[in-house]
């Protein structure tokens, strides 16, 4: 293992808008040596909300959308991945492969012993966490499923996304907060200072520089082979109940993705469309996360 870096907590003092005290996790099986920060908030024996973020955002994403999701009487639980939010960070890009990130969190999942979850995932939250229900399906029961997708090797990668990732690789010290600024311009100053949080300089910002290369792009590409078991999963064999909600401006994983997406998912009724929202689409979480309790209420689980 490489070099390990942990943000100074003095850099989370000020975050508009996320009162939540965070825990962690030291000792998860196959990550000694890491911890891995997580909220955990609400009732321990209600049905969880499993919150999962993408590159380069961190668990602070979901903060528009937590409280709503607590008004239901469950739980909310909001994991930074290793290299993301107050979540450790090893220094060597290689470090971070797709098995190592999904591996983390299997292994996250079943050290908090988490049951009747409904999973949220938008951009990485999606490709690794739509990956997750297959290997433990006892353990999910529902899912909101924002602006990402399920990559198998056997489709090409849309254009949008290559167009970021290039843009990506040639910005290995991401400005994150002026980046999610200009592409949620309702952030305040201070809510897109909150995004930089996690990386005080490039040093802590291998895991933000390897997400969009480690998207599967060919058929023997690491991650291939399990977006096609759970393209497989999800078309064939979920139980649960869906909702697809999609920020209709995003350039990267928009509404082309997502509804070719939409089409793998057995049972999911019609997306819901937020013209107004972009890629991050959490970050209007305030008029999504409402629509999508009230969808998951008015329908009954795939049989």
């Amino acid at each position: 293992m490489s070099d390990i870096l942990k943000a100074p907590a003095e850099r989370f003092a000020k975050l508009p808008g996320f009162p939540w005290v965070p825990q962690s996790h030291s000792d998860l099986p196959g990550f000694a040596g890491l911890s891995m920060s997580y909220l955990d908030v609400g009732p321990k024996t209600a049905p969880v909300f499993l919150c999962l973020h993408g590159q380069p955002t961190w668990s602070y994403v979901y903060r528009r959308m937590i409280p709503i999701f607590l008004t239901t009487g469950s739980r909310v639980i909001a994991p930074d991945l290793f290299g993301f939010g107050r979540s450790d960070k090893p220094t060597d890009d290689g470090v971070y492969t797709f098995d190592f990130h999904r591996n983390s969190l299997l292994a996250f999942v079943r050290a908090l012993d988490l049951s009747d979850v409904t999973l949220v995932v938008q951009d990485w939250g999606g490709l690794l966490g739509l990956t997750l229900p297959m290997e433990m399906p006892e353990r999910f029961s529902r899912l909101i499923v924002m602006n990402t997708a399920l990559p198998t090797g056997d489709v090409p990668l849309p254009q949008g996304f290559l167009d970021w990732r290039a843009f990506s690789n040639s910005h290995p010290d991401m400005a994150v907060g002026r980046l999610l600024a200009r592409a949620c311009p309702h952030l305040s100053p201070a809510e897109a200072l909150a995004y930089d949080a996690p990386h005080p300089d490039a040093r802590y910002k291998a895991g933000v520089r390897r997400f969009p290369n480690l998207v599967p792009e060919f058929p023997e590409s690491a991650g291939a082979a399990v977006g096609r078991a759970a393209r497989e999963f999800w078309r064939n064999d979920w139980r649960g109940q869906s909702v697809m909600a999609i920020g209709m401006t995003d350039p990267v994983l928009g509404p082309p993705v997502m509804r070719a997406l939409h089409r793998d998912i057995r049972g999911c009724p019609p997306p819901l469309e937020f013209a107004e929202a972009g890629h991050f689409a959490q970050e209007w979480g305030e008029k999504i996360a409402p629509a999508a309790l009230a969808a998951l209420t008015d329908q009954h689980p795939a049989n």
